[in-house]
């Protein structure tokens, strides 16, 4: 029997909240397609059949088994990742090496493995008698190379392909001698620093030259309607070669005998210094990339170009530890204090945090509320994974009605999924005990503290008790009681003085006095060789990689317009069956994510390298970046489920090197295909997703007109989906960008996602003077943001100018005045003046007077 209207107390009140619930009730029973329970609930929900009296519909039973596992797996499925574990991610500054070398290798170019093995062993065996490679003495294995490198000297093209590819059948470890995927790894390391010490790598360096200057084969692309594998062969031969010498030469292992660590730092410098040519390799890289983004190559397997570049840009220039080494000793020599803490360390032990619940289910809960009676607030406790008090809850036990609602409201949308479930009235509760890690007291970071805050509180002080300001001087604290004094010692002790002040600070200077200080002396390290190469076109660069990194995101659409990234991984002939085509979009989708881990990686070592040399080099590239859309791009590639992201199977384990190339290939089904790997997430989509929160890290930090454009993106809802990811540094970084444009997002955004901001506490370093959480600071307030950039790009551009800009007539440039140098100098004159010798002398010395007043006025 169907209940009056307004039965229930305050169901008449809530009506329209209930009423929303009661579709959505129904909807999830039809959807379910239960049949209704022969046993009605005695004691229905009188808020929700009243609802659904006003609707002319019965009242609400109890709804069946299979109907509320199928309610409890959308509310899991809006969800996400709640119920997700701790991912067990090591970040580094690359995969394992066998994951390296496997990702060079789309699954279309398998059968090419054997056509190597074929090509070599056509050379190899007429020689060989019978015995193997790994048979063979140095002696023996070193004249065989050398017959193979003449090989690329002679005029035919297939003559030259068939040696390069026997010789990338060695780079790749002989893998038809060998019985197991360690052997073929050991092989083709072992191969690579010999093919190396003969000269390998400077033969495909010209070859690679030759292809990228080859207007036939641009031409030919150019025509195709579809460009496929076949247009890309010889550059793919020589790429892959390059790659595997790089990456194996690359790795440092303790067993490693002197003459291959003498071979490695070899190796370096002819990268990283332009030994056989006037600019670096990674620059001939970086023009192959621009020159397919211009169309005039759509044929580069960029996938390749784009894991070369990476890896010659983290041979050279070092990785994130040495980053770290280089940074302690550049602070040593500028007599700075050293660093607080290695916050690789920190990172590393620092534990991932429960994540705070989406929005929709903020707005259920929202409606929930209508139809239940009020309750206490239930303690969160999910983020407090230090065991300590949160710093944002009031003292204050009671609080007045209206308050309490609105943090009702607000709050209420944190709680996590078990809690959620214990509210509603059909689902029973079970709540699993809440795993606690157990942490010492105390926050992970030590504080830091600029001296531009230091001077902003003094400021402020002073002109609250004496009522004048002494400018910069922070140590005249006269007139100032007592507390402020402890302050300011307070803030000293914690004073950070960063290597970027440092050069801002030396850059003024030589500004100031040109002639005085004199020229700078630039240290000659790879980062700045690599910088003055890259200068006069970097916008072009990282206009290119930014376009890439945009056809490759997994949330960008197809466009007539956009550039086809898919080259080198399309075969000539498209598939025919089903699975052959489970096979090539699988093969498409790893294609993608390999071409964003590369892109991110070296714009992020670049940015980071960058900076440590020179501040206004990382400016400069940063400014660029963001003219080009950097950071809404990075937002559009997190506008997507994350979680599915992280967890994607776009791989098939029996066709990745070197495991194809040792065992027998099992007969692959739909199925198969289907089900992936067993890992518990993709290693490169979480590295990539780090790279990129870092990147946007970079780019806005102290930028208040960059942090504007996050405010614009609405990027606070995007990043806090990402925080669904339990990975203690994916975390950090997606919490440093909440944390940054906190003071601009209003008090009720922070209201209602005090969990958020409780881990922002817990794990981002704090700035003592730095007001992120409440708004107040003088930094929130609005002011002319293109000025910032303006002021900012004067300054990169006279920092560029003073240093890599030097006419030779330049005002300041030092005069000879001392008449026995100057007639002493010797001048190249052409070499037909001397038949015109007595004619120059008539006309330009004898039939000229001398003017002796004028002579003797400049004495």
């Amino acid at each position: 029997m169907q209940q009056p209207i307004g039965a229930g107390g305050r169901g008449t009140r809530r009506g329209p909240h209930v009423r929303g619930g009661a579709r959505r009730a129904q909807r999830m029973e039809e959807a379910a397609g239960g049949a209704p329970n022969p046993n009605p609930n005695p004691n229905p929900n009188p808020n929700l059949n009243a609802g659904r009296a006003r609707m002319g519909q019965p009242p609400a039973q109890n709804p069946p088994q299979k109907g509320r596992e199928f309610f409890r797996g959308q509310r899991k499925e809006s969800e996400g990742s709640v119920d997700f574990p701790t991912v067990e991610f090591e970040y580094g500054d690359a995969d394992s090496r066998g994951a390296e070398l496997a990702e060079l290798y789309s699954y279309t170019e398998e059968p090419e493995l054997s056509t190597n093995r074929r090509c070599f062993e056509e050379e190899f065996c007429p020689q060989a008698r019978g015995r193997q490679w790994m048979e063979l003495d140095t002696a023996q294995q070193r004249a065989h190379v050398l017959r193979l490198l003449e090989g690329l000297e002679v005029v035919s093209r297939e003559r030259r392909l068939r040696a390069a590819r026997a010789i990338l059948y060695l780079a790749q470890g002989v893998f038809g001698d060998c019985e197991s995927e360690g052997d073929v790894l050991h092989w083709s390391r072992h191969n690579s620093f010999l093919l190396y010490q003969l000269g390998t790598f400077s033969a495909f360096l010209e070859l690679l030259s030759m292809e990228i200057d080859n207007s036939q084969a641009c031409s030919s692309a150019l025509r195709k309607p579809a460009i496929s594998l076949a247009d890309s062969t010889e550059l793919r031969v020589l790429l892959s070669v390059m790659y595997l010498l790089v990456e194996n030469i690359r790795v440092e292992m303790e067993t490693d005998p002197p003459e291959w660590k003498s071979c490695r730092e070899t190796f370096r410098t002819e990268l990283s210094f332009s030994v056989r040519s006037d600019e670096p390799f990674a620059l001939l890289l970086f023009t192959m990339v621009t020159k397919f983004c211009s169309g005039h190559a759509p044929h580069f397997p960029m996938k390749k170009v784009l894991l070369l570049l990476w890896k010659v840009l983290l041979f050279t220039l070092g990785g994130f530890e040495a980053l770290q080494t280089m940074k302690v000793r550049r602070r040593e020599e500028l007599g700075l204090p050293p660093l607080p803490e290695d916050s690789i360390q920190v990172m590393r032990s620092m534990r991932a945090a429960s994540p705070p619940t989406c929005s929709i289910e903020l707005a259920e809960q929202q409606q929930k509320r209508g139809h239940r009676s009020r309750r206490p607030l239930m303690k969160q406790d999910s983020l407090d994974i230090y065991n300590e008090r949160d710093p944002f809850k009031s003292d204050e036990t009671g609080v007045d009605e209206e308050e309490s609602d609105e943090v009702d409201g607000g709050i209420e949308g944190e709680l996590d999924l078990m809690e959620r479930d214990a509210l509603l009235p059909t689902i029973p509760a079970q709540r699993p005990p809440i795993e606690r890690v157990l942490f010492p007291k105390g926050l992970p970071w030590a504080p830091k503290v600029r001296q531009k805050d230091i001077e902003h509180f003094l400021e402020a002080s002073r002109n609250k008790f004496i009522g004048f300001t002494l400018g910069q001087d922070t140590e005249t604290l006269i007139g100032l009681p007592r507390p402020i004094h402890e302050s300011v010692k307070t803030l000293k002790q914690h004073k950070y003085v960063s290597i970027s002040d440092v050069q801002i600070k030396n850059e003024e200077e030589l500004e100031k006095c040109p002639m005085s200080l004199g020229e700078e002396e630039v240290q000659e390290t790879p980062c700045e060789v690599l910088y003055r190469a890259m200068l006069y076109n970097l916008p072009q660069y990282m206009i290119a990689l930014l376009k890439i990194l945009l056809a490759a995101a997994p949330t960008s659409k197809a466009k007539t317009d956009s550039i086809n990234i898919l080259a080198d991984v399309l075969p000539e002939e498209m598939p025919i069956t089903v699975l052959q085509s489970m096979k090539l979009g699988i093969d498409v989708n790893r294609h993608k994510e390999i071409i964003v881990k590369s892109i991110s990686a070296l714009l992020l070592l670049l940015l980071k390298h960058f900076k440590l040399n020179h501040i206004y080099q990382f400016e400069y590239v940063s400014q660029h970046l963001v003219f080009a859309n950097c950071i809404p791009l990075i937002l559009k590639f997190f506008n997507q489920n994350i979680m599915s992201y992280i967890t994607a199977k776009n791989s098939i384990s029996v066709l990745d090197y070197p495991h194809c190339t040792v065992h027998e290939l099992p007969e692959l089904t739909a199925e198969s295909l289907e089900a992936g790997d067993n890992n518990q997430f993709c290693w490169r989509n979480l590295f990539s997703c780090i790279n990129l929160l870092r990147i946007l890290n970079k780019l806005t930090k102290w930028k208040h007109s960059r942090t504007m454009m996050l405010v614009v993106f609405k990027s606070a809802p995007i990043l806090k989906r990402a925080l669904k990811v339990k990975q203690a540094m994916m975390q950090l970084y997606v919490l440093k960008l909440l944390k940054i444009q906190t003071k601009y997002l209003g008090r009720q955004w922070r209201k209602s996602n005090m969990k958020t901001m409780s881990a922002i506490y817990q794990k981002v370093r704090h700035r003592m003077n730095d007001d992120w959480a409440y708004g107040n600071d003088i930094d929130a307030r609005p002011w002319d943001f293109q000025a910032e950039e303006c002021t900012l790009r004067a300054s990169i551009e006279a920092f560029n100018s003073r240093r890599y800009d030097k006419p030779q007539d330049s005002e300041f440039a030092p005069v000879d005045n001392c008449l026995q140098s100057v007639l002493g100098q010797r001048l190249d004159l052409p070499e037909d003046f001397h038949y015109s010798y007595e004619l120059w002398l008539e006309r330009e010395v004898f039939s000229q007077p001398i003017r002796w007043e004028e002579l003797l006025r400049y004495q």
